[in-house]
């Protein structure tokens, strides 16, 4: 198992990190998992076993629930580990009024002793606000996550599902309050969904954040099940409405060509998947998710091979998204990118 940097901290995680959205099975995300705290300690115990160090979560999984299975599965454990987990929207189960969510002082300093209640530990390491909110000053929410981080009660920040603007003007503030920084941001990237290489890559890259990815099988959609032409199967949450691919036809032309290599490489299209995302240059760390042990052993499995230079170029090709303006244009102009070579 590889460690690798978060953006320019000093802080090292695993390359593949442990998603527990399928811890729980309660309000409302028993579509996603229903495991128990026993079921838990074993895939905790297999991740450990591998090298993983990285463990991620949320206040919102089955309502703090995901948060408390946990918190008991690591048990003595806990200290040999980075535990992340997040800030911005009402928990299910919860009070949701308007100062149950956002990114205000006062919402920030409830959310973080709940998590830590629930975790069962007094710090975290890793805080990560989940999202945009469009109400609250940058100063406020940074200078209440700098309070956390002085008082011991999390170690380092982070940011999920912002556009480039809302994470530079968050950094900027950072600088310029001397306030503590976002070291990595959390996005959506897999084969099917790389919108995030238009601006978010390159940003994060000259930026010095990390980028770590969620939902490296598209919602289960690369995992191979679906047939062209049919619905998602029945109990998954693209069957639910989820994860939906923008463009049908080339999410489909790309599960054809991860197939093929998959057959030719004797491993599973899930693990074609997670390794083209472990070979993207700017990635820090994939976060994998099961339901059991099976499915973590296979998505482990992406561990012990490498794609070769024509199947990577073959996946790239097939993923390609349409570029929007202005990068179409930029490309089209021939404009350099941050350490890229100048020809002409």
């Amino acid at each position: 198992m590889r460690m690798r940097r978060l953006g320019n901290s000093g802080l090292f995680v695993s390359e593949l990190a442990f998603g527990t959205m399928t811890f729980g099975g309660q309000h409302g995300y028993q579509h996603v998992g229903t495991v128990s705290v026993a079921e838990a300690t074993e895939l905790v115990g297999m991740c450990l076993d591998v090298g993983v160090n990285y463990f991620d979560t949320a206040d919102t999984y089955s309502g703090g629930h995901s948060e408390e299975v946990l918190g008991a599965a690591l048990g003595r454990r806990r200290a040999d580990v980075i535990v992340s987990t997040t800030v911005r929207w009402a928990v299910p189960g919860q009070p949701s009024g308007p100062n149950d969510q956002g990114l205000s002082r006062h919402h920030i300093l409830r959310a973080v002793e709940g998590s830590l209640r629930r975790l069962g530990t007094d710090y975290i390491d890793l805080y990560q606000v989940q999202g945009w909110d469009g109400r609250t000053p940058w100063e406020e929410t940074l200078r209440a996550l700098d309070d956390l981080v002085r008082a011991g009660k999390v170690r380092y920040l982070g940011a999920s599902n912002l556009s480039a603007w809302q994470l530079t003007q968050a950094l900027g503030v950072s600088e310029r309050r001397m306030l503590e920084r976002f070291i990595v941001h959390q996005v959506q990237y897999n084969l099917v969904s790389r919108e995030v290489e238009w601006e978010l890559l390159e940003m994060a890259e000259a930026e010095g954040v990390g980028i770590t990815c969620w939902s490296p099988l598209a919602g289960g959609f690369l995992a191979g099940q679906q047939r062209r032409g049919q619905g998602a199967p029945r109990g998954t949450r693209r069957a639910l409405g989820h994860f939906d691919p923008a463009d049908e036809t080339q999410a489909f032309d790309a599960l054809e060509v991860t197939r093929e290599i998959a057959g030719k490489r004797g491993v599973s299209p899930a693990q074609v998947a997670i390794r083209w995302l472990l070979e993207r240059p700017q990635v820090s760390s994939v976060i994998i998710g099961a339901r059991n042990a099976t499915q973590l052993a296979d998505n482990l499995g992406a561990l012990t091979w490498e794609l070769d230079d024509d199947q990577r170029a073959i996946l790239d090709v097939v993923t390609e998204p349409m570029l929007p303006y202005p990068f179409w244009h930029q490309r089209m102009a021939g404009a350099a990118l941050p350490g890229r070579a100048v020809h002409g």
